[in-house]
């Protein structure tokens, strides 16, 4: 009988293999993770990197990606992809490389190859020059993969040091982040944090209380608005994971792609002559008068506050005059054609002089 069975069943295509591991590493660390992801309001490492992206650009990258630990029983427990979601899109016309760290895969954590994955991003961005943006929601390095795991942190944070300055790096903190997960961050250009659902720091509110027998949350330890108000380390607070990705792609909007480029230029009817005659009453004449310094009793409108929340869109830079098709395609053409006559990004080179060491020089002469 089952002889018979075995020859009714035709063996899978190398197409139909191939469907069923993509199906697989799309399913991240399963149903019930990802419906806990969802409960918690957050959304899925992939759901994160197509709203971020324009539609239908994404690339990725080691999509069948496993880790090589046999020890703890990992060599049981393995997921295509590693826990990180790589690759590269478009963001307005734009080429961006992207990493979005998947919690429903081992919560998050940095493994050897989950580091080399994300290694390989930055250096490819580094090489076209496209800018960086890091979704992160990791609980921190792997501990079963002990000091290995450890180096992968240091490589991530090597190329953090070579990218500063020749392109943008922005990092998403889109869950709760932890130990050498927030390191990284830490030292971008740009910090996004979710109010209520995303956190930074060394080591959570548990082993404070153990060891310094002090009462802390989470979100007065390293919540939104403690590092965008006290801190500094993060720069923007978004509502939800949506409201951060929005925000991500209108920051892109301003920036250039990298150190040799410039930034994006936009069809506005603005003009540039526009003269407001309050600017003349903010600051009064004698410097000894004191004067207050709140915004003007009727601030110009944002068109950024007609964007819909629920659109990926970034929020238009034109005024009302102006449509958001033809201005996201102008900058789109203009970004294309700087693109062809741009040199590649460079970093300075280690023998010119810095500029503190010229400003001695100025001053010993």
């Amino acid at each position: 009988m089952a002889t018979s069975k075995q020859q009714t069943e035709k063996p899978q295509s190398k197409v139909e293999q191939l469907r069923a591991r993509k199906k697989r590493a799309e399913a991240g660390g399963g149903a019930a993770r990802v419906e806990k992801q969802h409960a918690a309001g957050k959304l899925t490492a992939r759901a994160r990197v197509e709203f971020l992206l324009d539609e239908g650009t994404f690339e990725e990258f080691d999509e069948f990606v496993v880790h090589r630990t046999t020890d703890f029983g990992l060599d049981k427990q393995k997921f295509p992809g590693d826990g990180v979601v790589t690759g590269h899109g478009l963001v307005d016309g734009r080429r961006v490389f992207v990493f979005a760290q998947d919690f429903t895969v081992f919560g998050g954590s940095l493994s050897e190859t989950h580091a080399e994955k994300i290694c390989k991003v930055m250096d490819l961005a580094m090489k076209v020059g496209a800018p960086v943006v890091g979704l992160n929601d990791s609980g921190g390095a792997r501990i079963q993969e002990g000091v290995i795991s450890l180096g992968g942190y240091a490589d991530i944070f090597l190329r953090n040091t070579l990218a500063s300055g020749v392109v943008p790096q922005i990092s998403c903190i889109l869950g709760p982040c932890a130990g050498g997960a927030v390191y990284s961050p830490a030292i971008t250009d740009f910090n996004v944090m979710v109010r209520g659902t995303s956190y930074m720091f060394i080591t959570g509110p548990d082993v404070i209380r153990s060891v310094t027998h002090e009462e802390v949350t989470k979100e007065e330890l390293g919540g939104a608005d403690t590092h965008n108000r006290v801190s500094g380390v993060a720069h923007f607070t978004a509502d939800d994971d949506r409201h951060a990705l929005r925000l991500t792609r209108e920051l892109l909007s301003f920036i250039p792609s990298n150190n040799q480029e410039e930034a994006p230029r936009v069809v506005t009817s603005d003009p540039a002559d526009r003269a407001d005659e309050r600017l003349n009453s903010i600051v009064p004449e004698a410097s000894n008068q004191p004067y207050e310094s709140t915004p003007p009793s009727k601030p110009r409108a944002s068109c950024a506050s007609a964007t819909a929340s629920t659109s990926r869109s970034s929020p238009s830079r034109t005024c009302p005059a102006s449509s958001p098709a033809s201005s996201r395609s102008t900058a789109a053409s203009s970004a294309t054609a700087r693109n062809s006559s741009t040199p590649s990004p460079r970093r300075p080179s280690p023998k010119s002089p810095s500029s503190r060491a010229r400003l001695t020089a100025a001053r010993t002469a």
